[in-house]
This record gives C-alpha cells, sequence and structure tokens, in this order.
C-alpha cells in the first residue's frame, strides 16, 4: 500500500502540486480526468524528476459527462472522453482508470432503472475493451446519494464491474462508504480482491484525521483482504465564513488556471478556492496520519 492523492481539488500547475507530493511522503498521483490539459511526455518528465509515479486517473463528470443519460450522443461523447482518459493514463505508465458512471450532481432519472443499467453497462463495457488494449485496469466508484442516483453502494459497484467484465473493478471512497454503508468493514471485505482503488478523506471530508473516522482499522480492514494499491487523498475542505472559523487561512482568490468549470465542480463537491498554506497543511496532515499505518 501506498499514498496517493487527486489533483482536481486545486487548480495549480501540475508541476506544484508534484513538488509538494515529493515533500509530503507521497508515491504516487491520482490525476484528474482531463486530458486535453496535459503533454504526457512532458508530464511522464516531471513525475521522474520528483520521484512520483502515476497511479491512475478519475473521471471528471463535468456537466454533460453521463452514461446514462438520455441523449445518445452525450453517451457517446462521454465514452469517447472516458476513452482517453485511459489513454492519457497508459500515456503515463499508470495501472488504474477509476469512473464514476454519472455526472455528479445529477439527482434525476431520465429513464427507467432498467435502461440505465442497460446504457451504463453498455458504455462501460466500451471504454473497459479499450483498457483492455492498453493495459490499465478500470475501476467503478459508487458516489453518496447527494452527489449521483445511480450507484452509491459498494454492493452496487461491484454488480455493475460484474456486468461488464470479470476483470472489471471497484473503487471505494471512505467519505462516500461511511454516508451510505451500514457497515463500512463489511463493505470493505465484500469488495475483496475486485477493490482495484481507495479513496481517502475523513468523514467530514476534511484530511484525514481530523474527523472521526478509524484509520488503523480501515487500513487494516484494507490488509485483510490483501489490498496493495494506493490509498488517493481527495479531501474536500468546507468553506467556513462565519465567525466561528477555525481555519482563518483556508480561503484564497481563483487561480487563473482555474476555469469556471472547475470552479463549479469544486464548488458543487462542498468547497472553493483553497489557499496554497492551507491545502498543504491538509496534504501534510493527511501523509502524518495514514503513513504510520501503511509502512
Amino acid at each position: 500500500m501506498h499514498l496517493s492523492m487527486h489533483n482536481w481539488m486545486r487548480a495549480e500547475p501540475i508541476e506544484i502540486t508534484i513538488r509538494r507530493l515529493a515533500k509530503y511522503g507521497y508515491e504516487s498521483i491520482e490525476i484528474g480526468g482531463e486530458p486535453e490539459k496535459y503533454d504526457t511526455k512532458n508530464l511522464r518528465g516531471v513525475l521522474k524528476e520528483n520521484g512520483i509515479r502515476c497511479w491512475g486517473s478519475i473521471s471528471l463528470m463535468f456537466t454533460g459527462l453521463d452514461l446514462i443519460q438520455a441523449d445518445e450522443v452525450g453517451r457517446a461523447n462521454t465514452i469517447d472522453y472516458l476513452k482517453k482518459c485511459v489513454t492519457m493514463v497508459k500515456e503515463l505508465d499508470g495501472e488504474v482508470m477509476s469512473i464514476v458512471p454519472s455526472e455528479v450532481g445529477k439527482v434525476n432519472a431520465q429513464a427507467d432503472p432498467e435502461t440505465e443499467w442497460a446504457w451504463g453497462v453498455a458504455g462501460l463495457k466500451e471504454v473497459h475493451a479499450h483498457a483492455q488494449k492498453e493495459g490499465i485496469r478500470v475501476a467503478i466508484e459508487p458516489l453518496n446519494r447527494f452527489e449521483t442516483n445511480f450507484i452509491n453502494r459498494a454492493d452496487q459497484a461491484v454488480e455493475l464491474a460484474k456486468a461488464v467484465a470479470p476483470d472489471c473493478g471497484v473503487c471505494l471512497d471512505a467519505f462516500h462508504l461511511n454516508i451510505e454503508e451500514a457497515n463500512f468493514r463489511q463493505a470493505i471485505l465484500n469488495t475483496g480482491d475486485l477493490l482495484y482503488d481507495f479513496h481517502v478523506a475523513d468523514n467530514n471530508r476534511m484530511a484525514c484525521g481530523q474527523g472521526a473516522l478509524n484509520w488503523r482499522d480501515i487500513v487494516g480492514t484494507l490488509k485483510e483482504i490483501g489490498y496493495d494499491g494506493a490509498l488517493t487523498v481527495e479531501f474536500v475542505a468546507p468553506l467556513d465564513r462565519t465567525p466561528a472559523n477555525p481555519y482563518k487561512n483556508a480561503t484564497a482568490s481563483a487561480e487563473k488556471e482555474l476555469t469556471e468549470e472547475q470552479l463549479k465542480f469544486i464548488e458543487d463537491h462542498g468547497s472553493g478556492v483553497l489557499s496554497e498554506e492551507f491545502y498543504s497543511w491538509l496534504v501534510e496532515t493527511t501523509a502524518n496520519t495514514l503513513l504510520p499505518l501503511i509502512k
């Protein structure tokens, strides 16, 4: 097991992100699914210079990206987008493409359950076939009910993965598990060797160690099933604009690299633009919490 991190939560040059991860003892990065942003040849050099590897990528399901939307052209565009993400992972020598099947923030159905399921399976089969050719594993990630109406629990993700292919896997996220699962530990045990990726944030989606989750137990359960992949950090710090705010250095002005679409995506996840000082502190805090448990 090793420590990794997403980069979608803060818009900044990828070189800054990678140097920060190296500073605090991370081994890899799970790069946000924006393949048009990156020159993969140059990025491979930056990763190598800093001793960081690419673990994989996560689909960023902005508005219009949805495998279960009623619009056929929209579904086709989503499949094409996910294939490009897979190719990016291949070109960066990564291993896993984690996929949220439906648009984040969309909670209204566009068809009956059987039709949506069929659309999801068909689209993922096509992406999976491309991933097989590229030598990349595909993992399906469930999100909590407030972010999607399609796949919310581990057992649903396992069922969908099995419908796609025997070697299609699952990506679990501690924050979402804490909301949706009746038994957090059992959800991990039941996923078993289909667990290809594991995202981490505390129950309040702050850095690991800043909430109520028992990380020793969580890491112990992952070891129990033989999981040896990444713990990919994905905190999304809420912004407190009241006098009770304990983090006076949390907020910052939007960076020029941040598009309106990216900002909306971050805000839809309950956060906003974080200052570099605050963000780096959260990165360090998570490392201090998890590294002693996984070594």
